[in-house]
């Protein structure tokens, strides 16, 4: 049996690698490229051979990547560069904008949010819950809270609207199913554990590292999949981690490293330091939004998307998740109210955002959706899980209408719930086909398990 010795041994307590970085997992990626560069640059010729390449992919000759995988070095390779590995290779920005989706996690009470004016049924079921004098007149009889007030400007332009009584038989009244469902766009086993967005992200072309961008400390269900979306709490959060006088040197050395390998995670590598690169220069100075333009609460989520699209990141699909919508008390529909005072919050948040933009929001939309609705009647402070939620668009492009989709009234409830009237994935998959002008095949395959039916969101 022949025995391959590695002739570069590797420690970290070595001296010389000291010189290199502080710690020793640094230390040993520089030294790992240096011996790689020294390599390749010896056998140059014979590596760019198309022959010679296709031979040592198949009996594992290639010197660049039988140093990648032996020894300690390579352990300490794979450790501070696995952060990249998981970004798609093969981005180039696009022209079709940017589809935001908003997860209100509890399940949002919709009557809450948008509802018949003077309706019978609501009378009597939930008069403690009715929306107030101040709502703001919809489409075909519907008022909307005055909590939605700081997006009037976009109301009178058509462009906000909503679908009412949005659901799907999938769902269930247990909140982790529910989110689940609608974050991967059917039950796990039918999407194979794969978010909605991400199979989304197959259909938009080629874009940046930044095509998919999930704002939080984890990334959503929705963004999970095989195009490596990147999640993160502030664009100043995208670093390199180690000591930081040694940065520029380590990023030098995985940029040698991940270079004329001949493999898929060279692209991602690279395409993961530029992200790294533009994140820096986003980070670098203090984001000065437009004048007049303050965000809080959620809102900093949203502020963190609107530097990425000024700066020319070229986000195409995001997620932005805000809790405290599980209202089985203290709901408080009016001013002031518990769940008016989240309501309010959230337009703020949005109504920054798109003013923040200006004539770039002219390519984005934002859809705000939840797990479930809740029950049509009061339970004497707030309202019990149910379906039939609210579906809210908000985009540049002008909407059909301010209230969109099917709505036959509330004469037959379905167990005490507002009846699905629209259905959840034709819902999404209509916003997403205006906004990136897909096809309904293409749609389809987003939502593997559901046939699509396009809902009229768009004029």
């Amino acid at each position: 049996m022949e025995m391959t010795v590695n002739p570069y041994p590797l420690h970290p307590e070595c001296p010389d690698l000291r010189r290199l970085a502080d710690n020793p997992a640094e230390a040993l990626l520089r030294a790992e490229a240096d011996i790689v560069a020294a390599e390749n640059a010896a056998e140059a010729d014979r590596y760019r051979r198309l022959e010679e390449v296709e031979e040592a992919q198949q009996d594992g000759r290639g010197v660049t990547r039988r140093t990648f995988v032996a020894g300690a070095a390579a352990t300490a390779t794979a450790l501070a560069t696995a952060q990249f590995v998981t970004t798609s290779a093969s981005f180039a920005a696009t022209k079709t904008g940017t589809l935001i989706h908003v997860f209100l996690y509890g399940g949002l009470d919709g009557l809450s949010l948008v509802a018949p004016a003077n309706d019978p049924v609501l009378a009597k079921a939930r008069p403690d819950l009715l929306l107030g004098e101040d709502s703001l007149a919809l489409a075909r009889g519907f008022k909307l809270t005055s909590a939605f007030a700081p997006l009037e400007k976009w109301l009178k332009a058509g462009q906000l609207g909503f679908v009412p009584a949005v659901s799907d038989p999938r769902l269930s009244r247990s909140h982790f199913q529910a989110a689940d469902a609608c974050n991967l766009g059917g039950l796990p086993g039918e999407t194979g554990g794969r978010g909605w967005l991400d199979s989304l992200v197959d259909s938009l072309g080629k874009g940046t590292a930044f095509r998919s961008v999930g704002i939080g400390s984890t990334l959503p269900r929705s963004l999970v999949g095989v195009n490596g979306a990147i999640s993160l709490n502030s664009v100043g959060d995208l670093r390199l981690n180690g000591d930081d006088k040694f940065r520029a040197a380590t990023e030098k050395a995985i940029r040698g490293l991940f270079t004329g390998i001949n493999h898929p995670v060279e692209e991602a590598v690279q395409e993961g330091m530029g992200a790294l690169a533009t994140a820096q220069k986003l980070a670098a100075k203090p984001y000065a939004a437009a004048e007049g333009v303050q965000y809080q609460g959620v809102g900093n989520a949203f502020k963190q998307l609107a530097q990425l699209i000024k700066g020319g990141a070229n986000v195409r699909v995001a997620t932005v998740g805000m809790g405290g919508y599980d209202t089985h008390e203290n709901q408080g529909t009016r001013e002031g109210g518990q769940l008016w005072r989240r309501l309010n919050e959230l337009a703020g948040a949005m109504a920054a955002f798109f003013t923040d933009l200006g004539d770039r929001s002219a390519d984005v939309t934002i859809m705000v959706s939840s797990e479930f609705g809740r029950r049509v009647g009061s339970n004497g402070g707030g309202t019990d899980h149910g379906h039939g939620g609210v579906v809210t668009v908000l985009s540049g492009r002008k909407l059909a209408n301010s209230l969109l989709g099917t709505w036959n009234g509330l004469d037959k409830l379905d167990s005490g719930d507002v009846p699905e009237y629209n259905n959840m994935f034709n819902v999404y998959g209509s916003v997403a086909q205006g906004r990136f002008g897909l096809t309904a095949a293409q749609v389809d395959k987003v939502f593997p398990r559901q046939k699509f039916t396009p809902v009229k969101i768009y004029a």
